[in-house]
């Protein structure tokens, strides 16, 4: 390992700020940071060399590899708690504006859903990762939430029921269960996890999150945040009539007076369900 590279896996360890899906996640992007600071030619470096010329090498670097704006700014947002770590804070300007940035885009214009790979699923050696994956699919949940998921609690029948300790900002929610598939990937997750939840009875939950992500990895399975996004169009779908605009359906300006309220209604239901309290979040999944 190299020298930046153990460097930073320290800091972090030393550093435990945030939730341990927020640590995992600034972890892997300072180890892609230090990755891409050797691929620039910067060799020898440690935690406490970071200067200017460092991060506007890394912006510019991320502007030819047409990086989104809003990737961007997650990593400009991590070497700030890098410089603030070393008492370098003036080292990463405080305004993305400096770095020449647009504004983040939160109206999707593009699907980004993915659907589970079935092929890659079956790479899934542990078998609580892999019903994870098949929660995340099957009711648009978010990692944490998948992982911490206790069927006999959930399970409430015609819909599940999620603990507010699992669930970001605090916010307990139900989601309808809808159909045949949906109540055979319960089953199988009462069948695996008993009166628990998807976390090997003598593990915690940090074991398991790095499990998961070694098991998704090594899967080829990245950015299942898609399968929320692919949860989010197939309920517009069963609301509305017809397709979501970021899968080629009708945009907000086509739409009669009176779809517009059915697209209305869809969208706070669907904010409902994926655990957020904005009807326009939903303009990042479904688009406009």
């Amino acid at each position: 390992m190299r020298n930046l590279n153990y460097g930073l896996k320290q800091l972090c360890k030393h550093n435990r700020d945030g939730s341990y899906a927020t640590q995992s996640d600034r972890h892997k992007i300072l180890q892609k940071v230090a990755n891409d600071l050797h691929h620039l030619g910067y060799r020898g470096m440690s935690p406490t060399s970071l200067k200017q010329k460092h991060v506007q090498a890394l912006v510019s670097y991320y502007k030819e590899q047409e990086l989104s704006v809003g990737t961007i700014k997650n990593r400009l947002s991590t070497l700030r708690w890098w410089s603030e770590k070393i008492n370098k804070p003036q080292v990463v300007a405080k305004e993305n504006t400096f770095y020449k940035l647009g504004k983040r885009e939160l109206i999707t214009k593009t699907s980004k859903a993915r659907l589970l790979d079935q092929d890659k699923l079956s790479l899934i050696t542990d078998k609580y990762t892999r019903m994870s994956l098949e929660l995340q699919a099957a009711f648009g949940l978010r990692r944490e939430e998948s992982i911490k998921f206790e069927p006999t609690y959930a399970d409430r029948g015609d819909h599940i029921q999620l603990k507010s300790s699992w669930c970001k900002g605090g916010r307990a929610r139900i989601i309808p269960i809808r159909n045949y598939h949906q109540r055979e990937i319960l089953n199988q997750a009462h069948e695996l996890a008993g009166k628990g939840s998807l976390i090997p009875a003598s593990w915690k939950y940090v074991q398991q999150l790095r499990c998961y992500e070694r098991q998704t990895e090594k899967a080829g399975l990245s950015k299942m945040h898609g399968l929320r996004h692919a949860y989010a169009q197939a309920r517009y779908e069963e609301l509305t009539g017809w397709l979501a605009p970021a899968c080629g359906g009708p945009t907000n300006q086509q739409l009669t007076a009176e779809q517009r309220k059915t697209d209305l209604k869809a969208r706070l239901e669907i904010s409902l369900e994926l655990g957020h309290g904005r009807e326009q979040i939903t303009a990042a999944y479904l688009g406009r």
